[in-house]
């Protein structure tokens, strides 16, 4: 093989991971809701956190280590513990403890999925951002598909938000909106690595004040809580958010944004197949609703 084929093999290699980095965060990501059905019947929402970040920081050390990455300047590390804090600490800290008190996973997850929307909106009113035609009919698209894959699912019929879980679901959107926001324009250039090891000693100190302040430590050592720490620290943790991280630094917010409405989809259909939850006709229909709005925002 002559040098530019060769060179055009690996060009068209480089691009086809590239294009699966989208999906196989989404997955990864996803199954934060799988972990968290199976751990927090054991343990406290922000205890189980705690544990989550103390046992990846070690990950991440030994990863830089290993791999001799950069580590970052004082700057660049006071910008990650805000967005590790405001990210991990809000957004997961939100989540975990609206489920934990009995609000539907469905719900949370509708919530939370409203963040492209709010993600375009701050970006155009405070920085004066453009949203084309296109990408604002992708994002509408993507919220009712959402909406039908949340309303369609048998979790959530019947039930009620109370007004606890509604605040923390509302803080864990905004939690994860303006995270988003304030690394595509301050962190941009960080390394992912040491950038995500700062971000979880931000996230840390979050959760670990408020099960102080808030929870009894009160742990039931079952397996089902184990299996669901390893899941959190490992491939969410680690592999999930050195992926969301690097697609921040490499693509416009819109376009990384809309794919957190692929997560809701994806993980009805995980809960269906380790769960034996019925998956409705509108889930199905929701779900090619959110594909086809996704499609319109990214598309180059």
């Amino acid at each position: 093989m002559s040098h530019p084929e060769l060179t055009r093999a690996k060009r068209m290699k480089s691009k086809a991971v590239t294009t699966l980095i989208p999906f196989l965060f989404v997955w990864l990501w996803s199954t934060g809701f799988v972990g968290a059905r199976f751990g927090l019947p054991y343990i406290e929402p922000f205890f189980i956190l705690t544990w989550r970040f103390i046992l990846t920081l070690p990950v991440f050390a030994i990863l830089i280590l290993i791999l001799r990455k950069r580590w970052l300047n004082i700057a660049q590390i006071k910008v990650q513990l805000v967005v590790g804090a405001i990210l991990h600490g809000l957004y997961l800290g939100g989540v975990f403890y609206a489920v934990s008190i009995g609000t539907p996973a469905g719900i949370a997850a509708i919530i939370v999925g409203i963040q492209p929307i709010l993600t375009a909106v701050i970006n155009r009113v405070l920085f004066g951002q453009s949203v084309s035609t296109r990408q604002t009919l992708g994002l509408v698209l993507g919220f009712i598909g959402l909406l039908a894959v949340i309303l369609g699912s048998a979790e959530i019929s019947g039930s009620n938000v109370g007004l606890q879980g509604l605040a923390a679901c509302i803080i864990a959107l905004f939690g994860i909106t303006i995270a988003t926001i304030i690394q595509k324009r301050y962190g941009a250039g960080t390394p992912l690595m040491a950038g995500a090891f700062w971000q979880y000693i931000g996230s840390l100190i979050v959760v670990a004040i408020a099960s102080l302040m808030l929870e009894t430590h009160t742990v039931d050592p079952q397996w089902q809580l184990y299996a669901a720490l390893f899941w959190m620290v490992i491939p969410l943790s680690t592999a999930a958010v050195l992926l969301l991280m690097y697609m921040i630094s490499v693509g416009e917010v819109a376009k990384v944004t809309s794919y957190f409405y692929l997560v809701p989809p994806v993980a009805v259909v995980q809960t269906w197949w380790l769960f034996d939850e019925a998956l409705s006709v509108t889930s199905l229909v929701g779900c090619l609703v959110v594909v086809l709005g996704v499609a319109l925002v990214v598309r180059e």
